[in-house]
C-alpha cells in the first residue's frame, strides 16, 4: 500500500466507497464459495477460483486501510450467511452468465469511484481493482464464446459513408414511422435484457429456498419485474428484426434447500436491481428515441420502488448497515 496520504484521514467518498465494496465483496465471497462447491467443468471452476481471490483481495486491502484510520469494519456477510453443504441450485453454465454480471457490476462501481477519491493508497486500489475485474470479465467471456454460451450483441450492416442528421423526427418514436435503432441503442437494449435474464434466474432459485413468507413475496415479486422488462425491451429490438438473449431460467435446479440466508438473498437483489438503476440511466442518455426514453423511465420507477421496498423489508429484519454519513449538527446542538 502507498503511504501517500496517510496522515489525511479519509474523505467521505473514500469511506463511502470502500465500505460499499466491502460489503458487496463479503457477498461474493459467500455465493462464489458455495458455487465452487458445486462445479464439474474445469474451465468454469478455474475462473470462479478467480473471481473468489479477487474478492478475498478487496477484502484484505480494504480491512487494512480501514483498521489504520480506526475505522469500524462493517459485518457485511460471513459463513453464517452460507451453506456450502446443500444441494446445488445451478449448473455450471450459469455460473458463467453469473459472473459477467458480477464483472459488470464492479466495473461500473470502481470507474465511478476513481475520479471520486485523492487519496493515493485508495486511488491505486480501485485502479488495481478496475483493470483486475476487466481481464476477469474477458476471461468469463472467452470461456462463454468457446462453449457456445455467449450472448453478442445483434450484428448490424457498417455505413456507407459519414453523414449528418437534418431531421427533427430522428427523436421521434410514439407516433408515425420510426427510424431504426442505431447501435448504442441496440448496445444499451440488448445488454439491460442480458442483465435481466442473469437477474431473474438467480431470482427463481432464491425464491426456491426462502424462509420468510416476506422475503419470498418480496423476491417473486423481482422475478415479475424482470419478466415484464425482458419483454418490453425485447419488443423493441424485435420490431426492428432483432434478436434478443434467451433466457436462463432452464440453468436452476429444483434444489429447494437454501444455500444463502435470507439477508444475503434480499441484499443481493437490492444490489442487482440498484445495477439496473445504472445501466438504464446509461441506456436513457445514449438513445435518441423518445419512445425509448419513455420506456427507460417506466422500468427505472419500477426498479427503484422496489429497491426502496428492499430496503424496508432489510430494515425491519434489522439487516440493514448504517453507511458512513455526516454528523448530523441538530441533534448535536440539541445534546448540549
Amino acid at each position: 500500500m502507498d503511504n501517500n496520504h496517510k496522515d489525511t484521514g479519509l474523505t467521505s467518498a473514500e469511506m463511502g466507497k470502500l465500505w460499499a465494496t466491502y460489503i458487496g465483496n463479503t457477498m461474493g465471497k459467500c455465493v462464489l464459495n458455495y458455487y465452487l462447491k458445486h462445479i464439474d467443468d474445469r474451465d468454469i471452476k478455474k475462473v470462479l477460483k478467480d473471481s473468489l481471490s479477487l474478492c478475498e483481495g478487496w477484502i484484505k486491502d480494504i480491512k487494512f486501510i480501514f483498521e489504520k484510520e480506526n475505522f469500524p469494519l462493517p459485518v457485511g456477510f460471513t459463513q453464517d450467511d452460507v451453506n456450502l453443504d446443500v444441494p446445488r441450485l445451478f449448473h455450471d453454465e450459469f455460473y458463467l452468465h453469473y459472473l459477467q454480471y458480477l464483472g459488470k457490476a464492479g466495473m461500473s462501481i470502481y470507474s465511478v469511484a476513481i475520479p471520486l477519491v485523492t487519496r493515493t493508497d485508495v486511488r491505486n486500489l480501485f485502479m488495481k481493482g478496475l483493470n483486475d475485474t476487466s481481464k476477469l470479465l474477458a476471461e468469463v467471456n472467452d470461456i462463454l464464446l468457446a462453449k457456445g454460451h455467449l450472448a453478442n450483441s445483434p450484428v448490424i450492416p457498417a455505413p456507407k459513408g459519414t453523414d449528418f442528421i437534418d431531421k427533427q423526427n430522428f427523436l421521434s418514436g410514439f407516433v408515425g414511422e420510426k427510424r431504426p435503432l442505431h447501435g448504442l441503442e441496440i448496445a444499451h437494449l440488448f445488454g439491460n435484457i442480458n442483465n435481466d435474464v442473469t437477474s431473474k434466474a438467480l431470482i427463481i432459485g432464491f425464491s426456491q429456498g426462502a424462509k420468510s413468507e416476506k422475503v419470498r413475496k418480496f423476491l417473486e415479486r423481482g422475478e415479475n419485474i424482470n419478466h415484464k422488462h425482458i419483454g418490453l425491451l425485447s419488443k423493441k429490438l424485435s420490431e426492428n428484426h432483432l434478436p434478443s438473449p434467451t433466457l436462463l431460467d432452464h440453468l436452476v435446479t429444483t434444489s429447494t434447500k437454501p444455500p444463502f440466508s435470507d439477508k444475503l438473498m434480499v441484499f443481493h437483489k437490492i444490489d442487482m436491481f440498484s445495477m439496473k438503476i445504472r445501466e438504464y440511466a446509461n441506456g436513457a442518455s445514449l438513445n435518441g428515441r423518445k419512445d425509448l426514453g419513455a420506456l427507460y423511465a417506466r422500468c427505472l420507477l419500477d426498479v427503484s420502488l422496489y429497491v426502496e421496498d428492499g430496503a424496508n423489508l432489510m430494515i425491519d429484519h434489522n439487516w440493514l448497515e448504517q453507511p458512513p454519513e455526516a454528523p448530523n449538527r441538530n441533534q448535536l446542538a440539541k445534546e448540549k
